[in-house]
């Protein structure tokens, strides 16, 4: 069982959905992988080659990293050796669709390039 606000993964899987259009889903998917104290967002690629029997290549875009004593999230974002740092630009934030708002404008272009 998850230590995480149902409403707020809820809330954070709708956004992921909400990233590619229907039409080009066969192509990129954002999901989000939930784990006990955060939500990794990711970028789901097709395998390579038509190499159907695959998985779907994954990369890690942004994390969301829950702390129930304060009831804040904090946002993450990832370097090039797939390891996460705390992203300075928004501070952490009780209200997770702040957090979905600061990846979605992406002022620095460290989330989507």
């Amino acid at each position: 069982m998850s230590g995480l606000p149902e409403q707020d993964v809820a809330q954070v899987r709708s956004w992921c959905d909400r990233r590619v259009p229907e039409a080009v889903r066969d192509q990129v998917r954002v999901e989000c992988e939930q784990a006990p104290r955060h939500l990794t967002i990711v970028e789901r690629r097709p395998p390579r080659r038509g190499n159907t029997e695959a998985a779907w290549m994954s990369l890690p875009v942004a994390q969301l990293r829950y702390t129930a004593t304060t009831g804040t999230w904090a946002l993450y974002y990832r370097d090039r050796n797939l390891r996460f740092h705390r992203y300075d630009h928004a501070p952490p934030s009780a209200a997770v669709s702040l957090l979905l708002d600061e990846i979605s404008r992406d002022p620095t272009g460290i989330f989507w390039g």
